[in-house]
């Protein structure tokens, strides 16, 4: 009986940690159903769009696109301002969907290089804190995070939480087993 009350202890952690892991990341579909493409309404679709999450270090962002009809890129506030990937931050990812992990709290800036897609509006800039807890977005205009370091072409549906809900179902297969 003591053996099965530490085992419930330790699973009930076990189950905790699993939970904080998931709810700690969020993966936000960029545009949500328009996706990452023009935005009918210009910029303000997607300034619109970032004033309504919040963006938290770990988070991912979710391009969806079409592969060689769209790219995205992250740049500074001054290459935001004026279209221009020249000092891009990480390389320019043409394979959709991408996926960004906000790896740094602060101002991000993403933006279309195709033709002159970022001057009719495609262009994101968001900001990110380092926690849940702090202010997540800025009013102002849709704003990107880092594209290199958290870059990947799997959908959204292999995030963190759908793991942790993996995991935690396989463990409450192997405490059947033992009760």
């Amino acid at each position: 009986m003591e053996s099965q009350k530490k085992m419930m202890v330790v699973f009930g952690l076990v189950t905790a940690v699993f939970l904080q892991s998931a709810a700690a990341q969020t993966v936000h579909v960029v545009g949500d159903s328009v996706g990452w493409n023009i935005p009918q309404n210009g910029p303000q679709d997607y300034v619109t769009w970032a004033s309504s999450q919040t963006f938290v270090v770990g988070d991912i962002l979710s391009f969806n696109f079409a592969t060689n009809a769209h790219d995205v890129v992250e740049v500074p506030k001054a290459s935001f301002d004026s279209c221009s990937s020249t000092n891009a931050i990480g390389s320019t990812v043409t394979t959709g969907p991408a996926n960004v992990t906000l790896a740094s709290a602060g101002e991000h800036y993403y933006i279309c290089t195709v033709g002159s897609h970022c001057q009719s509006g495609q262009k994101l800039a968001i900001t990110v804190s380092a926690s849940a807890t702090s202010p997540g977005t800025s009013p102002s205009a849709p704003s990107p995070s880092t594209t290199t370091p958290g870059v990947t072409a799997e959908p959204p549906s292999s995030s963190p939480a759908v793991r942790a809900g993996l995991v935690l179902c396989l463990l409450s297969l192997v405490m059947g087993f033992f009760f």
